[in-house]
């Protein structure tokens, strides 16, 4: 068997116990297409470090990340074929550290919303509009939003149900009136691309096909540019997936300015955001110092009142 052959029994063996490997995917496919590049049929202990390494301007946690993808293919290949080499664990040291979230201020918001007239097509115009809409307003994953269908979106009861999310948990979402009209304004609108519609997603290409993440995050990064979004130091610049903190954050600083049980907020924000349990949504606490703050004011205020 073929070393891509190889890969892509591991993957499925990882995923058929509930591993979804999407970025492991990806890497092993840019490790394999390397050494098919260079004629090699099997890979040394060195071969693995040089191109986990490979990115110069890569973090020490890229290089890391990118080790563990091939090291656990190796070690799977290694349970076939003792002669296979398992690079040592600590040979490319490095830990992921979190991005500093960029909290979107409304105003960044719309700046983006605004930049979509830069896009060639209408139909990506109003798809990039609407998909950034989206997610500022429900804190969705971008990956949640390009895997809706049609279908996951009931237009009489405004509710969208996720399907594709990170745990593979299904989850049913209530929708502003808002949201659904513009929802409603997209699907309606949707014909005019340039090719028949061949897919079953909510929003398309002007091909007609389902969006690829790949070319949503470029094209995001270009609508940055042209919002003239800078960053704000140099571990906290605008992503797409900082809507979702910026949502998360809006949510709970709204809790807090009406005096409403933050507990029960929550709770409830992290099942709308697809949480497995709140502990994960307790993130967002630490990401904004204005939520900081507030939640420091209220606990004094708490302890000045105790007898």
């Amino acid at each position: 068997m073929t070393l891509s052959e190889h890969a892509e029994d591991y993957l499925v063996m990882r995923r058929s116990l509930g591993h979804r490997l999407e970025r492991v995917g990806r890497l092993l496919g840019q490790f394999i297409n390397e050494l098919d590049r260079s004629g090699a049929t099997e890979f040394t202990t060195d071969d693995v470090i040089g191109w986990a390494t490979g990115p110069v301007n890569g973090s020490p946690g890229w290089h890391a990340e990118r080790m563990s993808a091939v090291r656990g293919f190796a070690r799977y290949l290694h349970s076939l074929d003792q002669t296979v080499p398992v690079p040592p664990s600590d040979v490319v040291c490095g830990k992921s550290r979190r991005a500093t979230p960029f909290l979107y201020s409304t105003h960044e918001i719309g700046a983006l919303i605004d930049a979509t007239t830069v896009l060639r097509q209408p139909l990506r115009v109003v798809t990039y509009r609407t998909l950034i809409g989206l997610l500022s307003v429900t804190g969705m994953r971008v990956s949640e939003v390009i895997h809706l269908d049609t279908t996951d979106y009931d237009r009489d009861d405004g509710v969208l149900t996720i399907r594709h999310t990170k745990f593979d948990k299904s989850r049913r979402m209530p929708l502003h009136p808002t949201t659904q009209a513009v929802l409603s304004v997209y699907l309606d609108t949707r014909p005019t691309s340039r090719a028949p519609i061949s897919t079953t997603a909510l929003f398309i290409s002007p091909a007609g096909t389902r969006l690829l993440q790949c070319n949503v995050e470029s094209t995001f990064r270009l609508l940055v540019k042209h919002a003239g979004l800078q960053p704000r130091t140099g571990s906290c610049r605008p992503r797409m997936h900082d809507l979702r903190h910026s949502f998360a954050v809006d949510t709970l600083l709204d809790a807090y300015r009406t005096g409403a049980d933050i507990g029960e907020r929550l709770a409830l924000l992290s099942t709308y955001l697809g949480h497995v349990n709140p502990q994960a949504t307790y993130w967002y606490l630490t990401a904004a110092p204005e939520l900081m703050s507030i939640a420091a004011a209220r606990l004094e205020q708490h302890q000045a009142t105790r007898p």
